[in-house]
């Protein structure tokens, strides 16, 4: 191996880490502080990286990065649009760094999206900061801003409203924590169209491993129907995640619409029916297990 080469000029300085940290492991980038404030709800910082460009944590939890965001994104979308009987309304829940809307509005089926975001302020500092996340969503008649509750909004909005919902939200702790929880899952199924789709982020089996397993049992008890999909999103505590996808009428999210795919897989980084396939399959041992165990107990 050759001499080690210095630093570019615009790398960060030595020493100069952003670290999230979670059961005795860290999980950082190379990077300076661009901006930090507090909001009545946690405290939003935004990073500049050279690896991965400008990102996001809340109260110290990574959420997103300009190179990473495509990771994550990408797939707790498409398989739930790409399969539900209709997509003419979308309700997304939490996502205020604009980078779920945006990939929703990829999809010309879309008339109507409500995305409510609880805290204003990642809003405004993911339109400021990290632009390209949310692209074009913000400014599309189609879409429909509401800075406030989402839980509160699940439980007031009108029976079969949506024909997909997707829960864009962070881990379950503060403003999120009730994100995870049966009353909140009754009321997103309440709100599903025939045919429709519910999607959530569902942490990962390796650093979330409990947290993993009871979200994907409790959408089994909830809607009959709830298989976990798994990839990786490097930035992330262990770096691999999944995202959990259910229906009251059968596992349609398998199975991705020919049409819709053609209109948006082009347009992808990670996400393609070949990829879903396989990551609908990559169910680890002791999570099946888990499952299996689940479903014999009376």
């Amino acid at each position: 191996m050759g001499p080690q080469q210095p630093p570019a000029d615009d790398a960060c300085p030595p020493g100069a880490w952003v670290d999230e940290e979670l059961g005795g492991v860290r999980y950082g980038l190379a990077a300076t502080v661009v901006e930090e404030r507090t909001s009545p709800y946690q405290r939003i910082t935004i990073i500049d990286s050279q690896t991965y460009g400008k990102g996001l944590l809340l109260d110290g939890c990574w959420m997103t990065a300009e190179r990473q965001e495509r990771h994550y994104h990408e797939p707790l979308v498409h398989p739930a649009l790409c399969a539900a009987a209709a997509i003419e309304r979308v309700l997304v829940i939490g996502g205020g760094d604009g980078g779920t809307a945006r990939e929703c509005l990829r999809h010309p089926g879309v008339a109507h999206l409500d995305m409510v975001e609880i805290d204003g302020l990642v809003v405004e500092l993911s339109r400021r900061h990290l632009p390209s996340l949310g692209g074009d969503a913000w400014s599309d008649p189609r879409f429909h801003l509401t800075v406030g509750d989402g839980i509160a909004w699940a439980a007031s909005a009108p029976d079969a409203s949506y024909d997909v919902v997707l829960v864009d939200g962070s881990d379950p702790a503060g403003p999120a924590e009730g994100l995870f929880n049966r009353t909140f899952f009754q009321h997103c199924r309440r709100l599903l169209r025939p045919g429709g789709v519910f999607a959530t982020q569902s942490e990962s089996p390796e650093a979330f491993r409990q947290v993993h397993i009871d979200t994907v049992r409790l959408l089994r008890e909830v809607f009959a129907h709830a298989d976990p999909m798994y990839g990786w999103v490097p930035m992330y505590p262990s770096g691999w995640w999944s995202w959990t996808f259910a229906c009251p009428d059968g596992p349609r999210y398998r199975e991705p619409l020919p049409e819709r795919a053609a209109a948006v897989a082009p347009g992808c980084s990670i996400w393609s029916p070949r990829w879903q396939r396989g990551a609908f399959e990559a169910v680890p041992a002791f999570v099946e297990r888990a499952l299996a165990d689940a479903a014999a107990q009376p």
